[in-house]
């Protein structure tokens, strides 16, 4: 794929997305190959090194901000009828309390898994604490005199110190995992706002 070809399917990757930035991204993939181009590297080569187009796009649709989007798409000037209007507003009792619902359903799903991972980081941390308590509690008992107690005591501090490690890898891979699940509900979002132009 020689340079030309690479900036048109980037710029119809990149189509719904505001002018100004799919001019401002062409401009800078187009440096970047040109720039490769001058340390000798022929132009497939360039192109190559860059990576897929469709990678290229999805990056740039998740770094541009939701409002940008909003924004730009609240500026577009679009005649709405008079019986669209009419249809909104006598459709609005239903079509609104559903969308309510609904959007009451998802962030109460998604409200939901963050309380499962936080309550998952307050067994870690009680596990923590019984692994300090029970480690200071066994010294205490056994230099008391009770040394088969003190024993135990200890050891119930160890199994929970080790038992915390555990967890702690666990409470990571389910941050982790909402986090990622955030962000790709926040690019789905942002790609219901960027619609393709129509050829």
């Amino acid at each position: 794929m020689n340079k030309q070809e690479f900036l048109e399917c980037l710029r119809k990757g990149l189509s719904g997305l505001p002018q100004e930035d799919i001019e401002e991204r062409l401009t800078f993939y187009s440096e970047m190959i040109d720039d490769r181009m001058e340390e000798g590297i022929t132009e497939e080569d360039a192109v190559s090194r860059i990576g897929s187009v469709d990678t290229i796009v999805s990056q740039i649709k998740a770094d541009i901000p939701l409002a940008k989007l909003v924004r730009g798409k609240r500026t577009l000037k679009k005649h709405v009828r008079t019986w669209e209007i009419v249809l909104l507003v006598l459709g609005s009792p239903i079509w609104l309390s559903l969308l309510i619902a609904a959007l009451a359903v998802i962030l109460s799903l998604y409200v939901s898994l963050w309380a499962v991972v936080i309550s998952l980081w307050a067994v870690f941390v009680s596990l923590i604490g019984c692994a300090f308590g029970g480690v200071v509690a066994g010294i205490i008992i056994a230099c008391s005199g009770n040394a088969l107690s003190g024993i135990a005591m200890l050891a119930a501090g160890i199994v929970c110190g080790g038992l915390s490690i555990f967890m702690f890898y666990g409470c990571k891979a389910a941050t982790k995992g909402i986090l990622l699940l955030t962000k790709k509900i926040a690019v789905w979002i942002k790609n219901c706002f960027i619609k393709k132009e129509e050829a």
